[in-house]
């Protein structure tokens, strides 16, 4: 990991132990109501490892924080502002892709802004998302393959989509040219055991 990279790590792992820890959960517990294996989450605690997007989803729903407040220092006031190059990189790719978190509202109805860039053949999977969730997504340059429960729509520069996050879901650069896209997604009912319940279902 590079030093931003390890330092976001390092961040993520203290809230993540301060949020477990303030509600008496030991790992154990925390890695049954997240789905994440108890090694896992030691390795995020202690810093030691990058995440993936769908882990930290699993870990924030479980402590009902939502993405945002998992990745962002504690602000109490009611206007955030995230200056350029302060948001939080949460995927990124050797071709030069990146999935960045730049704006997000604390839960329980979470809406995340994305800011990602997806280089020459990236692909990034999204598992489903908690029930109720909503994405939408715009081209700001290039083209973009989106799959929707294996459905294919081919994006280009301008164009846009809605869809439910909560079905499996896919990005993808076919091209040999970077292409980037803004991304809004909305999960209502963070920490309201919707999860869990479609976990058990």
């Amino acid at each position: 990991m590079d030093e931003s990279t390890t330092a976001l790590a390092t961040a993520i792992g203290g809230r993540v132990r301060q949020e477990r820890q303030s509600r008496g959960w030991t790992l154990d517990h925390l890695s049954d109501a997240a789905g994440v294996s108890r090694r896992m989450l030691v390795n995020v605690e202690q810093g030691a490892t990058n995440p993936s997007v769908g882990t930290l989803l699993r870990i924030s729903d479980a402590l009902g924080i939502g993405l945002p407040a998992l990745v962002e220092s504690h602000r109490p006031k009611p206007v955030t502002v995230t200056r350029n190059g302060e948001a939080a990189a949460l995927w990124s790719s050797v071709s030069g892709g990146r999935g960045v978190l730049v704006a997000g509202t604390e839960s329980p109805d979470v809406v995340e802004l994305w800011d990602w860039t997806l280089g020459p053949g990236d692909r990034h999977e999204s598992e489903a998302h908690s029930p109720g969730t909503r994405e939408l997504l715009q081209v700001q340059h290039g083209t973009i393959t989106v799959v929707i429960a294996q459905e294919i729509f081919l994006l280009n520069t301008g164009d846009a989509v809605s869809f439910p996050g909560d079905i499996d879901h896919s990005y993808a650069n076919a091209s040999a040219e970077p292409a980037r896209f803004s991304l809004a997604v909305f999960e209502p009912g963070v920490g309201s055991g919707l999860r869990a319940e479609a976990t058990d279902a």
